[in-house]
């Protein structure tokens, strides 16, 4: 990455695509503290990030279940890292294992799990402690169409209405236009920001039937367009060095 600059309005969901290195997955890091950047200053509520940020939830492409822990340890774990125990932590861990379609498993185990259960849960961990900012890289690209439409729509009705802002790092472009509310394309390495979209389509998504607006085959085609020549320029820097 180099000289980029980006400001993310409170409450807006933003997706973030690009080539692979262009510094995606950096720029998450950056935010929740876990990178320091070379050059320049990261600000979240208008202070400079010097540590781990408060208030940041980070989904991760792998989950980071603990496989000896069941479904509500798992998603107790942040809690009780926070020193929230007791029955107030309960009632919270049991509505979110709720909210995410898991009643039920409660004392399941990772290893009973499907890949789309499992990544409720994790959703369910990132959640429970409700932190303003999500912070999410590709976390949906291992699984099959299907359960990610459904993951996806998911993310969708739990994140509308509760304030959140959310900094979404994806490959797919239909992806990223179904869910957010602006898409930011970056170039190839050193990664800079390229331009900026706004997704005007109405609120709430159907994740299925938006693919179908002609304003979201008109997003992609500009997206795409841009997107292709940042692809193209990483492959042939590839193959140079190669």
């Amino acid at each position: 990455m180099q000289d980029v600059d980006l400001a993310v309005e409170v409450h807006r969901f933003v997706a973030l695509v690009g080539p692979s290195g262009c510094g995606k997955s950096t720029t998450l890091s950056l935010v929740a503290g876990l990178d320091r950047p070379t050059r320049g200053t990261v600000t979240v509520r208008g202070k400079a990030v010097d540590g781990i940020t408060e208030g940041t939830g980070f989904l991760f492409q792998r989950d980071a279940l603990l496989p000896w822990k069941s479904v509500r340890d798992n998603v107790s774990l942040p809690l009780q890292l926070r020193g929230i125990r007791g029955e107030s932590a309960r009632r919270r861990v049991d509505e979110w294992i709720g909210r995410v379609g898991l009643r039920g498993f409660e004392t399941s185990y990772p290893y009973q799990l499907s890949g789309g259960m499992r990544k409720r849960v994790a959703l369910a961990q990132t959640l429970v402690y409700d932190p303003e900012i999500l912070l999410m890289d590709e976390p949906f690209s291992a699984l099959d169409v299907q359960t990610r439409n459904l993951m996806e729509g998911e993310l969708l009705s739990l994140w509308q209405g509760s304030g959140k802002t959310v900094i979404f790092v994806t490959h797919d472009l239909e992806e990223a236009i179904a869910l957010a509310d602006e898409v930011v394309v970056m170039t190839a390495g050193p990664g800079r920001v390229k331009a900026r979209y706004d997704v005007t389509l109405p609120r709430p998504r159907d994740i299925e039937q938006v693919r179908f607006d002609p304003r979201f085959t008109e997003l992609y085609s500009k997206m795409w367009n841009d997107l292709r020549d940042e692809v193209l320029e990483s492959y042939a820097r590839a193959n140079a060095a190669g």
